[in-house]
């Protein structure tokens, strides 16, 4: 199993995020977290998986001390709508009207994540398409105000209320809408595993 291959490794996730951390703990993999301030600003040119990729990025090249059996994992997410990148709001009102704007309408939710060692490091990402059945201002106000998303890209966390009632089909890995696509975080993960023996 992976945690059988990653014995011999330190695992570090940089993230706050719970999601992430209960999937890393789902997979029962031994890892730390520690987490490193960044300011997540990415040139205004890029665009989509660009972004995720770059903030990756730039989320690992604060961690400048890595040990020779470290694994670091840096991650980031977006939504993707017409040609805008949602973030997480900055106010209930502002998360109010990103989901007012995708309701009935098709996102994407992209993640990037950059695996870090000591030499080299590795970035994949990964996109799912989510569909939203028209909501109402009544269940879009609820939401908001009784879950408060503003921890989320997009203001939604699709294991909560709102995709109980709202999702109409989803195109690709639910783990990445709720917080990473694990199936890369193993395939990689395993990857590394078997290149060091």
């Amino acid at each position: 199993m992976l945690q059988d291959h990653l014995k011999d490794f330190n695992l570090i996730l940089a993230s706050g995020s719970p999601r992430r951390q209960q999937y890393f703990k789902e997979l029962q993999l031994d890892f730390t977290v520690q987490l490193k301030p960044v300011e997540e600003i990415y040139p205004p040119e890029l665009k989509g998986v660009a972004i995720t990729d770059y903030l990756a990025e730039l989320k690992a090249s604060a961690f400048k001390d890595l040990n020779d059996k470290d694994i670091l994992v840096t991650s980031d997410t977006i939504v993707w709508f017409e040609g805008e990148a949602l973030g997480k709001p900055t106010s209930p009102e502002q998360a109010k009207e990103m989901i007012s704007k995708m309701s009935g309408k098709s996102h994407e939710v992209m993640t990037s994540i950059c695996f870090t060692q000591k030499h080299q490091s590795k970035t994949v990402n990964y996109t799912t398409k989510v569909t939203f059945n028209p909501i109402s201002q009544e269940a879009i106000s609820y939401y908001v105000d009784t879950f408060k998303p503003m921890d989320k890209a997009g203001a939604y966390g699709i294991q909560e209320w709102i995709g109980l009632i709202a999702i109409k089909s989803i195109e690709g890995s639910y783990p990445n809408v709720v917080g990473m696509p694990m199936h890369l975080v193993y395939e990689e993960l395993m990857a590394i595993a078997a290149s060091t023996r």
